[in-house]
Protein backbone atom coordinates (compact mmCIF):
# COMPACT_ATOMS: atom_id res chain seq x y z
CA UNK A 1 0.00 0.00 0.00
CA UNK A 2 1.36 3.48 -0.82
CA UNK A 3 2.36 5.58 2.15
CA UNK A 4 0.29 8.66 2.74
CA UNK A 5 2.13 11.95 3.06
CA UNK A 6 1.42 14.40 5.86
CA UNK A 7 -0.71 17.41 4.99
CA UNK A 8 0.07 20.81 6.49
CA UNK A 9 -2.24 21.74 9.33
CA UNK A 10 -4.99 23.96 7.89
CA UNK A 11 -5.87 27.32 9.38
CA UNK A 12 -9.08 27.53 11.45
CA UNK A 13 -10.84 29.28 8.55
CA UNK A 14 -9.68 26.62 6.07
CA UNK A 15 -10.69 23.80 8.42
CA UNK A 16 -14.12 25.34 8.83
CA UNK A 17 -14.57 25.71 5.08
CA UNK A 18 -13.50 22.12 4.45
CA UNK A 19 -15.94 20.84 7.08
CA UNK A 20 -18.75 22.87 5.53
CA UNK A 21 -17.92 21.53 2.09
CA UNK A 22 -17.86 17.94 3.30
CA UNK A 23 -21.22 18.36 5.04
CA UNK A 24 -22.77 20.13 2.07
CA UNK A 25 -23.60 23.22 4.17
CA UNK A 26 -22.26 25.95 1.89
CA UNK A 27 -24.82 27.95 -0.08
CA UNK A 28 -24.75 27.16 -3.78
CA UNK A 29 -23.23 30.50 -4.78
CA UNK A 30 -20.35 30.22 -2.29
CA UNK A 31 -19.83 26.57 -3.17
CA UNK A 32 -19.24 27.58 -6.79
CA UNK A 33 -17.20 30.63 -5.91
CA UNK A 34 -14.68 28.26 -5.72
CA UNK A 35 -14.03 28.06 -7.38
CA UNK A 36 -14.89 28.51 -10.88
CA UNK A 37 -11.23 27.68 -11.15
CA UNK A 38 -11.90 24.19 -9.84
CA UNK A 39 -14.78 23.59 -12.23
CA UNK A 40 -12.68 24.75 -15.16
CA UNK A 41 -9.76 22.62 -14.02
CA UNK A 42 -11.95 19.53 -13.72
CA UNK A 43 -13.49 20.08 -17.14
CA UNK A 44 -10.02 20.42 -18.63
CA UNK A 45 -8.93 17.18 -16.93
CA UNK A 46 -11.92 15.46 -18.53
CA UNK A 47 -10.85 16.78 -21.92
CA UNK A 48 -12.77 20.00 -22.54
CA UNK A 49 -10.91 22.72 -24.43
CA UNK A 50 -12.05 26.28 -23.80
CA UNK A 51 -11.49 29.20 -26.17
CA UNK A 52 -12.46 32.84 -25.97
CA UNK A 53 -14.10 34.36 -29.05
CA UNK A 54 -15.79 37.53 -30.21
CA UNK A 55 -19.26 36.04 -29.92
CA UNK A 56 -22.41 37.00 -28.02
CA UNK A 57 -23.45 33.55 -26.78
CA UNK A 58 -21.46 30.40 -25.97
CA UNK A 59 -20.88 27.74 -28.59
CA UNK A 60 -20.64 24.19 -27.28
CA UNK A 61 -19.65 21.18 -29.32
CA UNK A 62 -19.68 18.10 -27.10
CA UNK A 63 -19.73 15.55 -29.89
CA UNK A 64 -20.48 11.80 -29.82
CA UNK A 65 -17.87 11.19 -27.12
CA UNK A 66 -19.29 7.84 -26.01
CA UNK A 67 -18.63 6.46 -29.50
CA UNK A 68 -14.90 7.15 -29.31
CA UNK A 69 -12.22 4.70 -28.24
CA UNK A 70 -10.54 7.15 -25.87
CA UNK A 71 -10.12 10.82 -25.06
CA UNK A 72 -7.34 11.29 -27.59
CA UNK A 73 -9.61 10.09 -30.39
CA UNK A 74 -12.46 12.29 -29.15
CA UNK A 75 -10.30 15.40 -29.14
CA UNK A 76 -8.78 14.57 -32.53
CA UNK A 77 -12.34 14.41 -33.90
CA UNK A 78 -13.06 17.89 -32.51
CA UNK A 79 -15.23 16.84 -29.58
CA UNK A 80 -15.32 18.59 -26.19
CA UNK A 81 -14.88 22.17 -27.39
CA UNK A 82 -16.49 25.25 -25.93
CA UNK A 83 -16.19 28.88 -27.00
CA UNK A 84 -17.12 31.62 -24.53
CA UNK A 85 -17.78 35.31 -25.20
CA UNK A 86 -14.55 37.18 -24.62
CA UNK A 87 -16.42 39.95 -22.79
CA UNK A 88 -17.99 37.71 -20.15
CA UNK A 89 -16.92 38.46 -16.58
CA UNK A 90 -15.46 35.69 -14.40
CA UNK A 91 -18.68 35.03 -12.45
CA UNK A 92 -20.68 34.52 -15.62
CA UNK A 93 -18.05 32.13 -16.97
CA UNK A 94 -18.15 30.13 -13.76
CA UNK A 95 -21.91 29.78 -13.86
CA UNK A 96 -21.87 28.61 -17.45
CA UNK A 97 -18.96 26.19 -17.01
CA UNK A 98 -20.81 24.63 -14.08
CA UNK A 99 -23.66 23.71 -16.47
CA UNK A 100 -21.20 21.72 -18.60
CA UNK A 101 -20.83 19.22 -15.77
CA UNK A 102 -24.28 17.92 -16.71
CA UNK A 103 -23.60 17.86 -20.45
CA UNK A 104 -23.87 14.31 -21.89
CA UNK A 105 -20.44 14.76 -23.46
CA UNK A 106 -18.92 15.38 -20.02
CA UNK A 107 -20.54 12.22 -18.66
CA UNK A 108 -19.02 10.29 -21.57
CA UNK A 109 -15.62 11.88 -20.93
CA UNK A 110 -15.94 10.67 -17.33
CA UNK A 111 -16.73 7.23 -18.79
CA UNK A 112 -13.16 7.11 -20.14
CA UNK A 113 -11.89 7.47 -16.56
CA UNK A 114 -14.45 4.96 -15.35
CA UNK A 115 -13.35 2.49 -18.02
CA UNK A 116 -9.70 2.74 -17.03
CA UNK A 117 -10.67 2.23 -13.38
CA UNK A 118 -12.80 -0.80 -14.32
CA UNK A 119 -9.95 -2.39 -16.23
CA UNK A 120 -7.49 -1.83 -13.37
CA UNK A 121 -9.92 -3.26 -10.82
CA UNK A 122 -10.98 -6.35 -12.77
CA UNK A 123 -7.42 -7.14 -13.80
CA UNK A 124 -6.29 -7.12 -10.18
CA UNK A 125 -9.24 -9.28 -9.12
CA UNK A 126 -8.59 -11.69 -11.98
CA UNK A 127 -4.90 -11.93 -11.07
CA UNK A 128 -5.53 -12.96 -7.46
CA UNK A 129 -5.45 -16.79 -7.29
CA UNK A 130 -6.65 -16.55 -3.68
CA UNK A 131 -10.03 -15.12 -4.70
CA UNK A 132 -12.06 -18.18 -5.59
CA UNK A 133 -15.55 -19.60 -6.06
CA UNK A 134 -16.70 -22.80 -4.41
CA UNK A 135 -20.07 -24.49 -4.19
CA UNK A 136 -18.88 -25.92 -0.86
CA UNK A 137 -18.10 -23.05 1.52
CA UNK A 138 -19.29 -21.85 4.90
CA UNK A 139 -21.64 -18.96 4.20
CA UNK A 140 -22.34 -16.85 1.16
CA UNK A 141 -18.92 -15.21 1.51
CA UNK A 142 -15.99 -16.94 3.22
CA UNK A 143 -12.90 -15.07 4.44
CA UNK A 144 -10.97 -18.18 5.42
CA UNK A 145 -9.42 -19.30 8.71
CA UNK A 146 -8.44 -15.78 9.81
CA UNK A 147 -12.01 -14.58 9.56
CA UNK A 148 -13.51 -11.41 8.12
CA UNK A 149 -11.96 -8.95 10.60
CA UNK A 150 -8.46 -10.08 9.72
CA UNK A 151 -9.15 -8.96 6.13
CA UNK A 152 -10.90 -5.69 6.95
CA UNK A 153 -14.57 -6.71 7.03
CA UNK A 154 -17.26 -7.25 9.66
CA UNK A 155 -20.46 -9.25 9.39
CA UNK A 156 -23.92 -7.76 9.85
CA UNK A 157 -25.95 -10.74 8.53
CA UNK A 158 -25.65 -14.40 9.45
CA UNK A 159 -24.31 -17.16 7.20
CA UNK A 160 -22.04 -14.73 5.38
CA UNK A 161 -24.94 -12.89 3.72
CA UNK A 162 -23.80 -9.39 4.59
CA UNK A 163 -20.48 -7.65 5.32
CA UNK A 164 -19.23 -4.09 5.46
CA UNK A 165 -15.70 -2.68 5.85
CA UNK A 166 -14.16 -2.68 9.32
CA UNK A 167 -11.47 -0.04 9.15
CA UNK A 168 -10.27 1.74 5.98
CA UNK A 169 -12.33 1.01 2.88
CA UNK A 170 -9.25 0.52 0.73
CA UNK A 171 -7.90 -2.15 3.10
CA UNK A 172 -11.20 -4.04 2.89
CA UNK A 173 -11.11 -4.07 -0.93
CA UNK A 174 -7.43 -5.04 -0.88
CA UNK A 175 -8.49 -8.39 0.60
CA UNK A 176 -10.00 -9.28 -2.75
CA UNK A 177 -6.87 -8.17 -4.60
CA UNK A 178 -4.38 -10.28 -2.67
CA UNK A 179 -6.17 -12.11 0.17
CA UNK A 180 -7.81 -15.52 0.37
CA UNK A 181 -11.58 -15.12 -0.07
CA UNK A 182 -14.38 -17.20 -1.54
CA UNK A 183 -17.66 -15.97 -2.97
CA UNK A 184 -20.13 -16.73 -5.74
CA UNK A 185 -20.25 -14.59 -8.87
CA UNK A 186 -22.92 -12.18 -7.59
CA UNK A 187 -20.61 -10.98 -4.84
CA UNK A 188 -17.81 -11.02 -7.40
CA UNK A 189 -19.80 -8.51 -9.44
CA UNK A 190 -20.37 -6.31 -6.38
CA UNK A 191 -16.69 -6.40 -5.48
CA UNK A 192 -15.70 -5.47 -9.05
CA UNK A 193 -18.09 -2.50 -8.94
CA UNK A 194 -16.74 -1.29 -5.59
CA UNK A 195 -13.13 -1.90 -6.61
CA UNK A 196 -13.78 0.25 -9.67
CA UNK A 197 -14.79 3.12 -7.38
CA UNK A 198 -11.61 2.58 -5.37
CA UNK A 199 -9.50 2.80 -8.52
CA UNK A 200 -11.44 5.86 -9.69
CA UNK A 201 -11.02 7.81 -6.44
CA UNK A 202 -7.63 6.62 -5.23
CA UNK A 203 -7.23 5.15 -1.75
CA UNK A 204 -7.16 8.34 0.31
CA UNK A 205 -10.37 9.76 -1.19
CA UNK A 206 -12.05 6.35 -1.33
CA UNK A 207 -11.50 5.92 2.41
CA UNK A 208 -13.31 9.17 3.22
CA UNK A 209 -15.89 9.43 0.42
CA UNK A 210 -17.98 6.38 1.44
CA UNK A 211 -19.31 5.08 4.73
CA UNK A 212 -18.91 1.39 5.62
CA UNK A 213 -22.61 0.77 5.02
CA UNK A 214 -22.36 2.22 1.53
CA UNK A 215 -19.81 -0.46 0.64
CA UNK A 216 -21.88 -3.40 1.89
CA UNK A 217 -21.54 -6.74 0.09
CA UNK A 218 -23.67 -9.86 0.36
CA UNK A 219 -26.77 -11.29 -1.23
CA UNK A 220 -28.57 -8.92 -3.57
CA UNK A 221 -31.64 -9.02 -1.31
CA UNK A 222 -29.48 -8.02 1.64
CA UNK A 223 -28.12 -4.97 -0.19
CA UNK A 224 -31.60 -3.49 -0.65
CA UNK A 225 -31.89 -3.10 3.14
CA UNK A 226 -28.53 -1.34 3.54
CA UNK A 227 -26.97 2.00 2.62
CA UNK A 228 -25.31 0.30 -0.35
CA UNK A 229 -24.30 2.66 -3.16
CA UNK A 230 -25.00 -0.20 -5.56
CA UNK A 231 -28.56 -1.22 -4.71
CA UNK A 232 -29.42 0.23 -1.30
CA UNK A 233 -30.69 3.45 0.26
CA UNK A 234 -27.74 5.56 -0.98
CA UNK A 235 -27.85 4.34 -4.57
CA UNK A 236 -30.00 7.25 -5.71
CA UNK A 237 -31.11 7.38 -9.35
CA UNK A 238 -30.96 4.15 -11.35
CA UNK A 239 -30.82 3.50 -15.06
CA UNK A 240 -33.15 0.58 -15.84
CA UNK A 241 -32.24 -0.64 -19.33
CA UNK A 242 -32.36 -4.42 -19.12
CA UNK A 243 -32.08 -5.13 -22.83
CA UNK A 244 -29.65 -2.24 -23.40
CA UNK A 245 -31.91 -0.48 -25.89
CA UNK A 246 -31.01 3.03 -24.70
CA UNK A 247 -27.41 2.21 -23.82
CA UNK A 248 -26.71 0.79 -27.27
CA UNK A 249 -27.83 4.08 -28.84
CA UNK A 250 -25.41 6.12 -26.72
CA UNK A 251 -22.24 4.34 -27.79
CA UNK A 252 -19.56 1.96 -26.56
CA UNK A 253 -18.39 3.93 -23.51
CA UNK A 254 -21.93 3.98 -22.09
CA UNK A 255 -21.58 0.24 -21.45
CA UNK A 256 -18.22 0.20 -19.69
CA UNK A 257 -18.37 -0.47 -15.95
CA UNK A 258 -22.06 -1.39 -16.06
CA UNK A 259 -23.22 -4.58 -14.30
CA UNK A 260 -25.32 -7.31 -15.85
CA UNK A 261 -25.97 -11.02 -15.94
CA UNK A 262 -26.35 -13.97 -18.30
CA UNK A 263 -29.37 -15.96 -17.10
CA UNK A 264 -31.07 -19.25 -18.00
CA UNK A 265 -34.24 -18.87 -20.08
CA UNK A 266 -36.13 -22.04 -19.18
CA UNK A 267 -37.42 -22.96 -15.72
CA UNK A 268 -34.92 -24.14 -13.07
CA UNK A 269 -36.00 -27.76 -13.57
CA UNK A 270 -33.99 -27.67 -16.80
CA UNK A 271 -30.76 -26.81 -15.00
CA UNK A 272 -28.12 -29.51 -14.66
CA UNK A 273 -25.60 -27.33 -12.82
CA UNK A 274 -27.28 -24.87 -10.43
CA UNK A 275 -23.92 -23.23 -9.67
CA UNK A 276 -23.87 -22.04 -13.28
CA UNK A 277 -27.50 -21.01 -13.60
CA UNK A 278 -26.39 -17.40 -14.18
CA UNK A 279 -23.20 -15.43 -14.60
CA UNK A 280 -23.04 -11.95 -13.07
CA UNK A 281 -20.69 -9.62 -14.87
CA UNK A 282 -19.20 -6.15 -15.14
CA UNK A 283 -18.54 -4.81 -18.63
CA UNK A 284 -14.84 -4.16 -19.20
CA UNK A 285 -14.55 -3.12 -22.85
CA UNK A 286 -16.66 -2.81 -25.99
CA UNK A 287 -15.10 -2.47 -29.43
CA UNK A 288 -16.40 -0.08 -32.07
CA UNK A 289 -17.64 -3.03 -34.14
CA UNK A 290 -19.46 -4.59 -31.18
CA UNK A 291 -21.05 -1.23 -30.35
CA UNK A 292 -22.15 -0.78 -33.96
CA UNK A 293 -23.71 -4.24 -33.94
CA UNK A 294 -25.61 -3.51 -30.73
CA UNK A 295 -26.85 -0.21 -32.10
CA UNK A 296 -27.96 -1.80 -35.37
CA UNK A 297 -29.82 -4.56 -33.54
CA UNK A 298 -31.16 -2.24 -30.80
CA UNK A 299 -29.64 -4.04 -27.85
CA UNK A 300 -29.58 -7.51 -26.36
CA UNK A 301 -32.94 -8.94 -27.48
CA UNK A 302 -31.58 -9.79 -30.93
CA UNK A 303 -28.67 -11.67 -29.35
CA UNK A 304 -31.01 -13.57 -27.05
CA UNK A 305 -32.55 -14.97 -30.24
CA UNK A 306 -29.09 -15.80 -31.58
CA UNK A 307 -28.29 -17.54 -28.29
CA UNK A 308 -31.43 -19.63 -28.79
CA UNK A 309 -30.25 -20.62 -32.27
CA UNK A 310 -26.77 -21.47 -30.96
CA UNK A 311 -28.37 -23.68 -28.31
CA UNK A 312 -30.58 -25.44 -30.88
CA UNK A 313 -27.67 -26.17 -33.23
CA UNK A 314 -25.41 -27.34 -30.40
CA UNK A 315 -28.16 -29.75 -29.29
CA UNK A 316 -27.78 -31.54 -32.62
CA UNK A 317 -24.08 -32.20 -31.94
CA UNK A 318 -23.91 -34.92 -29.27
CA UNK A 319 -20.51 -36.07 -28.09
CA UNK A 320 -18.35 -36.77 -25.01
CA UNK A 321 -16.29 -34.32 -22.96
CA UNK A 322 -16.87 -32.03 -19.95
CA UNK A 323 -15.60 -28.93 -21.78
CA UNK A 324 -16.50 -29.99 -25.29
CA UNK A 325 -18.20 -26.83 -26.54
CA UNK A 326 -15.82 -24.58 -24.67
CA UNK A 327 -12.95 -26.29 -26.48
CA UNK A 328 -14.77 -26.40 -29.83
CA UNK A 329 -16.18 -22.89 -29.96
CA UNK A 330 -14.15 -20.71 -27.58
CA UNK A 331 -10.70 -22.30 -27.76
CA UNK A 332 -11.29 -23.66 -31.29
CA UNK A 333 -9.20 -26.73 -30.53
CA UNK A 334 -7.99 -27.88 -33.99
CA UNK A 335 -7.69 -31.55 -33.05
CA UNK A 336 -11.16 -31.73 -31.55
CA UNK A 337 -12.67 -29.83 -34.49
CA UNK A 338 -11.00 -32.04 -37.08
CA UNK A 339 -12.25 -35.15 -35.29
CA UNK A 340 -15.93 -34.24 -35.46
CA UNK A 341 -18.11 -36.56 -37.54
CA UNK A 342 -18.77 -35.36 -41.09
CA UNK A 343 -22.45 -34.72 -40.40
CA UNK A 344 -21.50 -32.29 -37.58
CA UNK A 345 -19.09 -30.19 -39.64
CA UNK A 346 -21.84 -28.04 -41.26
CA UNK A 347 -23.33 -27.45 -37.80
CA UNK A 348 -19.92 -26.38 -36.50
CA UNK A 349 -19.59 -23.97 -39.42
CA UNK A 350 -22.95 -22.43 -38.58
CA UNK A 351 -21.97 -22.01 -34.91
CA UNK A 352 -18.67 -20.41 -35.97
CA UNK A 353 -20.53 -17.95 -38.17
CA UNK A 354 -22.95 -17.00 -35.40
CA UNK A 355 -20.19 -16.54 -32.82
CA UNK A 356 -18.06 -14.52 -35.24
CA UNK A 357 -20.43 -11.60 -34.76
CA UNK A 358 -18.37 -8.74 -33.23
CA UNK A 359 -20.67 -8.69 -30.21
CA UNK A 360 -19.67 -12.21 -29.17
CA UNK A 361 -15.97 -11.61 -29.84
CA UNK A 362 -15.46 -8.01 -28.70
CA UNK A 363 -17.98 -7.33 -25.94
CA UNK A 364 -15.67 -8.11 -23.02
CA UNK A 365 -16.86 -8.78 -19.46
CA UNK A 366 -15.45 -9.73 -16.07
CA UNK A 367 -17.08 -12.71 -14.35
CA UNK A 368 -15.78 -14.12 -11.07
CA UNK A 369 -13.92 -16.49 -11.14
CA UNK A 370 -13.62 -16.81 -14.94
CA UNK A 371 -11.82 -13.47 -15.30
CA UNK A 372 -11.95 -11.07 -18.25
CA UNK A 373 -13.28 -12.69 -21.42
CA UNK A 374 -15.66 -11.98 -24.33
CA UNK A 375 -19.32 -12.95 -23.94
CA UNK A 376 -18.99 -15.59 -26.65
CA UNK A 377 -16.76 -17.62 -24.34
CA UNK A 378 -19.48 -17.70 -21.70
CA UNK A 379 -22.20 -18.79 -24.13
CA UNK A 380 -19.98 -21.67 -25.28
CA UNK A 381 -19.13 -22.61 -21.71
CA UNK A 382 -22.77 -22.67 -20.63
CA UNK A 383 -23.61 -25.11 -23.43
CA UNK A 384 -21.49 -27.61 -21.48
CA UNK A 385 -22.76 -26.76 -18.00
CA UNK A 386 -26.49 -26.44 -18.71
CA UNK A 387 -27.24 -27.93 -22.12
CA UNK A 388 -31.03 -28.08 -21.59
CA UNK A 389 -31.66 -24.33 -21.59
CA UNK A 390 -30.56 -21.35 -23.67
CA UNK A 391 -29.32 -18.19 -21.94
CA UNK A 392 -30.14 -14.49 -22.24
CA UNK A 393 -28.32 -11.20 -21.55
CA UNK A 394 -29.53 -8.50 -19.17
CA UNK A 395 -28.08 -5.22 -17.93
CA UNK A 396 -28.50 -4.70 -14.19
CA UNK A 397 -29.75 -1.57 -12.51
CA UNK A 398 -26.93 0.91 -12.14
CA UNK A 399 -26.24 4.50 -11.18
CA UNK A 400 -22.82 4.97 -12.77
CA UNK A 401 -23.84 8.00 -14.82
CA UNK A 402 -26.23 9.51 -12.26
CA UNK A 403 -25.59 9.28 -8.52
CA UNK A 404 -22.06 7.89 -8.65
CA UNK A 405 -21.06 10.35 -11.34
CA UNK A 406 -22.32 13.32 -9.30
CA UNK A 407 -20.63 12.02 -6.16
CA UNK A 408 -17.33 11.74 -7.97
CA UNK A 409 -17.70 15.24 -9.40
CA UNK A 410 -18.51 16.60 -5.94
CA UNK A 411 -15.50 14.82 -4.44
CA UNK A 412 -13.15 16.23 -7.09
CA UNK A 413 -14.43 19.78 -6.58
CA UNK A 414 -14.23 19.48 -2.79
CA UNK A 415 -10.64 18.31 -2.95
CA UNK A 416 -9.73 21.13 -5.32
CA UNK A 417 -11.46 23.78 -3.20
CA UNK A 418 -9.84 22.50 -0.01
CA UNK A 419 -6.41 22.46 -1.64
CA UNK A 420 -6.91 25.99 -2.94
CA UNK A 421 -7.97 27.17 0.51
CA UNK A 422 -4.96 25.57 2.21
CA UNK A 423 -2.61 27.25 -0.24
CA UNK A 424 -3.99 30.75 0.46
CA UNK A 425 -2.32 32.73 3.25
CA UNK A 426 -4.77 33.45 6.05
CA UNK A 427 -6.03 37.03 6.14
CA UNK A 428 -5.57 38.75 9.52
Amino acid sequence: MPRRGRHPTPSPRAAGLLLALMLGLLPAAEGRADAGGCVQSLLERLGWRQLDADIAVPRVHGGPVCERADLRQAQAAGDLRVQLPRTWPAAQRERFLHTLLDDPATVCAYAFELGKATRRATTRLQDNPGYRFSALQLGWISFGPGGARAQGWESFRSFGRGYQPHGPNSVALQAFYDGRVRSECGVGRQVAQLATQRELYGDAAFDTAFTPGELSIGTFLTLHDTDSILLGHRAGEFLADGKAVRTSQRGRQAFVGAPGFIEHVFDPVYLDDSNNQAENFVIVDVSAAAADALRAHEGFAYYDRINRRIWEVAGRMPGPGLRRFERLLAERDPVLRAGLPADQQPLLAELDALLDDPFYREFVIYVHPRGIRPVGYHIARLLDRNPRTPFAFELGLHNLHTTLYHRWIQSQLQQCTAASTYSQPEQR
